[in-house]
């Protein structure tokens, strides 16, 4: 068997060429027990289920990235143990990954987000099952790992709520900028804002990290000098069990405001 991160990179290369080449709808047999994973730093380990919900094998592989879906893995320096790193999982069956935070030092007053990826691949059929046309398709999902220290200020279902607006133009194109002035990352389900009558969304999902001030275009009829401050903005975020918390906010003149 060739090793694992060699593995992982023919896998990764043959998907791009072919993400390239084909849209063909389909669904990976491989499930994630969830959305995201929040590891708080006292923990020894968190666990992540992955079931099988097809009817064949899958030969699957884990690794974590820094936020890069196109990093080679075996190039990445992440502070996590994640095990087994390769695994067969029966049809039907389910297999308990183990994340471990190695100890390297992380930022202490903030939350840190790293990327869980999960591949799986198909199982080879025998050569007088296969047809003369086969195209078999690898799969890969990723999920949020929130690496949460001990003591931060504030609580993290508070943190939508502290969130900075204001209406802002790039490019021509007017858009939504939101401050997270909090330790936490905020996870967006949609923004919908409105102002004098108009109404405007943002339903691509993102992210705000601490700290971070970040623009999302909107859609929309939004046009014009519209005023920086004064809209309504209705939020949708993700919450740490994969849910929806919902809230309101009005835009100011400037972020910070």
């Amino acid at each position: 068997m060739r090793p694992p991160h060699i593995l992982c990179r023919s896998l990764l290369a043959g998907l791009a060429l072919l993400g390239a080449a084909l849209a063909i709808p389909a669904d990976a047999s491989v499930v994630i027990s969830g959305t995201r994973v929040v590891y708080r730093a006292p923990e020894k380990e968190v666990t992540v289920r992955l079931t099988n919900e097809g009817s064949l094998p899958a030969l699957t592989q884990v690794w974590l990235d820094q936020g890069d879906p196109r990093a080679d893995p075996a190039t990445l320096k992440v502070p996590f143990l994640v095990t087994p790193p390769v695994m067969r999982i029966d049809a039907g069956k389910a297999q308990t990954l183990r994340l471990m935070y190695t100890g390297e030092a992380l930022p202490q007053d903030r939350e840190s987000v790293f990327w869980l990826n999960v591949l799986e691949v198909p199982p080879k059929p025998k050569a007088d099952d296969a047809p003369a046309n086969l195209l078999q398709l690898s799969f890969r999902s990723r999920i949020k790992v929130f690496f949460r220290p001990q003591g931060l200020k504030g609580a993290v279902q508070d943190a939508p709520a502290q969130l900075q607006w204001r209406l802002a133009h790039d490019g021509g194109k007017l858009g939504i900028e939101v401050r997270n002035p909090t330790a936490y990352h905020v996870s967006f389900a949609s923004i919908d804002v409105n102002t004098g009558g108009q109404h405007a969304v943002f339903d691509d999902g993102g992210m705000v990290g601490p700290g971070e001030t970040r623009a999302f275009p909107l859609k929309g009829e939004l046009k014009g000098d519209v005023k920086a401050g004064g809209a309504t903005v209705h939020y949708r975020c993700i919450n740490d069990h994969g849910g929806v918390s919902e809230g309101d906010a009005t835009t100011g003149d400037r972020a910070g405001a």
